[in-house]
């Protein structure tokens, strides 16, 4: 067993190294988001972060990060992770269906000038699909963090798209996104 591991975990941190090789769209992608999150929040307006399982906790991170701090003091940034609150989550999934938990939370809570970010390393997630259609009417902009392929980039004012269809991989990358857009975000030395 324990060779079995080794091996499996060389092929995985091999896989991770492969894609971060070729992360210049990535950051570049990373850098318009940290852009706009600045824009959006001097312009009075709010960061509204959804995912599902893992991508889940990376909204709640993203929204984390963004309200606390990362490294150094700075001001805060207006984020709502629309995961965080279960008995939202269970009112609106039961009352309307799991597919409009986001959506719903769109409709009640989106205005004009704010974001919408979703997660979904397949890019496919109805529940987000459905957020960001709802957050293009109301004049929101919607960010995908995604991995290769899927139909949420064609809703997507800024696509995050990690190199890889190794959902594990697309998550990694993920963080290290969330991470890079703080950096982007801290103040100036």
């Amino acid at each position: 067993m324990h060779n079995h591991s080794i091996r499996v975990f060389e092929e995985h941190s091999d896989e991770l190294l492969r894609a971060i090789r070729t992360l210049g769209d990535f950051h570049q992608q990373v850098l318009s988001v940290a852009s706009l999150f600045s824009q959006v929040a001097m312009a009075g307006g709010k960061i509204l972060i959804a995912g599902n399982g893992g991508s889940a906790a990376e909204a709640q991170h993203l929204s984390d990060e963004l309200v606390g701090r990362y490294r150094a003091n700075r001001r805060p940034y207006p984020a709502i992770a629309l995961t965080a609150d279960p008995m939202v989550i269970t009112c609106i999934g039961n009352d309307y269906g799991f597919e409009n938990i986001f959506s719903r939370q769109i409709e009640a809570l989106g205005q004009e000038g704010d974001v919408f970010v979703g997660l979904t390393t397949s890019g496919n997630s109805r529940n987000i699909l459905l957020a960001a259609e709802e957050a293009k009417k109301r004049g929101l902009k919607v960010i995908a963090f995604m991995g290769l392929g899927g139909r949420l980039a064609d809703l997507a004012d800024i696509a995050v798209v990690s190199p890889s269809e190794k959902a594990a991989i697309v998550q990694e990358l993920h963080l290290h996104a969330i991470h890079l857009i703080c950096e982007a975000l801290e103040p100036n030395p």
